[in-house]
């Protein structure tokens, strides 16, 4: 006999297995609404109050016009527009997507606290999956030292997948604390604090992961960035490793019409700054760097940025930046720098650039492989397309890196099967050079 579906879903919840709940949010809602389809909230906050582990909030498309009367959170110089502090639960995360293929964006350019950082996404919770967002317009109201962010983490488990981050002053996303974070196919561009210290947005970085102890296995996945007024993808300061995978940043530290902004390195991985050497973690992580591209950065394309330790750089590409692969390292009094050592330096391709390899000591490092050591001489014939324009075409329908040919080897290169077996995939006999094999 067929159980009625209301004592169906009664049994189900006595067992802890309520099936999961659709909650809708769109930009023409009411909070004050049940959260239906039908009848959809206004915010992602209210959202937030009615989901439990499992549940799905989808937001439909349209420009959410943000205001400061729905700023979640204040607290100290810190402003949360949306707090994503619930969690959910291993197998049954809590969800908050973009309805089918419509376009959810979040414009913050009204928010302007005084004396205020913004966050236009703060995110504590764990177990979470944001998908489709869009942020744009994120402001910064303080003049001296400062920086304004579009999405925070500060979870664990949690992923960030296709979302896009733009136009505004802010970071694009910024891992702070929280462990096993994915992010993945996610773009972050223009962006440019023209505010704070002068105006040189000397803290927006595309992407920043800047872990404590503890917080392990982060991963940056497909993730693009260009335009930024500092760096691509930065980690400086990080008590734990982060890995880059398959990611591409260009043109970091210069705006679109060519003018000098902030640092401008495609990849800083590593460093401590200024920081006494009784502070440095121990021990020092060892961050990966592999598949990725760096393409016109103002400053170095890959940086190890006086790391003092090494890490491991795979299968890159870099053409056309100020210095290609920088491996500057920093002895362990985090003061003097040397050219780096301990560095796991394979299958890295290296074109255009009046630095293809700088603070660099083969002998110092496992480095073999490389297009830079010794030189190969490459020519333009090497690559089926020098169009770097390729490299900004829309994302595939997956959301996936859209499929080019800048800068893949032709038949006949050396840089097919120039390569040595790291542990990565591979067609042909050996591994090909660089980002862009077969």
């Amino acid at each position: 006999m067929k159980i009625p579906l209301t004592l169906s879903t009664l049994l189900l919840a006595s067992l802890g297995t309520a099936p999961a709940a659709d909650i809708f949010v769109a930009p023409a809602g009411d909070d004050a609404n049940p959260g239906t389809e039908a009848k959809p909230f206004a915010t992602v906050q209210r959202a937030q109050q009615a989901v439990a582990p499992g549940d799905t909030v989808f937001l439909r498309g349209g420009t959410y016009r943000m205001t400061e009367e729905q700023i979640a959170k204040r607290k100290s110089i810190f402003a949360c527009i949306t707090l994503l502090d619930k969690s959910g639960e291993p197998g049954k995360p809590i969800t908050y997507r973009a309805y089918k293929d419509e376009k959810p964006v979040f414009d913050c350019s009204a928010v302007k606290p005084a004396g205020m950082r913004i966050d236009a996404f703060f995110v504590s919770g764990s177990w979470l999956h944001l998908q489709g967002l869009e942020v744009t317009g994120v402001q910064v109201t303080i003049r001296t030292h400062t920086q304004s962010i579009c999405f925070e983490n500060n979870g664990s488990h949690n992923i960030y997948d296709r979302l896009s981050m733009h136009d505004g002053q802010a970071i694009g996303i910024y891992s702070v604390r929280g462990s096993s974070n994915l992010f993945v196919n996610c773009d972050a561009w223009n962006n440019w604090d023209h505010t704070s210290e002068d105006g040189k947005g000397g803290n927006v970085d595309g992407f920043g992961c800047h872990p404590p102890k503890g917080s392990v296995g982060n991963v940056f996945r497909g993730c693009r960035a260009w335009y930024n007024s500092d760096d691509g993808y930065d980690c400086i300061g990080a008590a734990e490793a982060v890995t880059f995978e398959n990611c591409w940043a260009l043109y970091s530290g210069l705006d679109a019409t060519g003018a000098k902004l902030g640092d401008g390195n495609g990849f800083k991985a590593g460093g401590y700054g200024k920081r006494p050497a009784s502070g440095l973690p121990s021990p020092i992580p060892r961050h990966v760097v592999r598949g990725c591209v760096a393409v016109g950065n103002r400053s170095s394309g890959f940086y190890a940025n006086h790391h003092p330790g090494g890490c491991d750089w795979l299968n890159n590409t870099a053409f056309r930046n100020s210095i290609n692969f920088n491996f500057l390292g920093r002895l362990a009094d985090n003061v003097t720098d040397v050219p780096g050592s301990g560095h796991r330096i394979r299958n890295n391709l290296s074109y255009r650039s009046r630095g293809l390899v700088t603070s660099f000591k083969p002998e110092q490092n496992e480095a073999d492989h490389n297009s830079f050591a010794p030189e190969m001489k490459l020519g333009d014939r090497d690559f089926v397309s020098l169009d770097e324009k390729q490299m900004l075409l829309p994302r595939q329908a997956d959301g996936s890196l859209p499929v080019i040919t800048f800068l893949h080897p032709v038949e006949g290169s050396a840089l097919l099967g120039g390569g040595v077996e790291v542990g990565l995939p591979f067609r042909g006999a050996k591994p090909d050079l660089g980002a862009f094999g077969r």
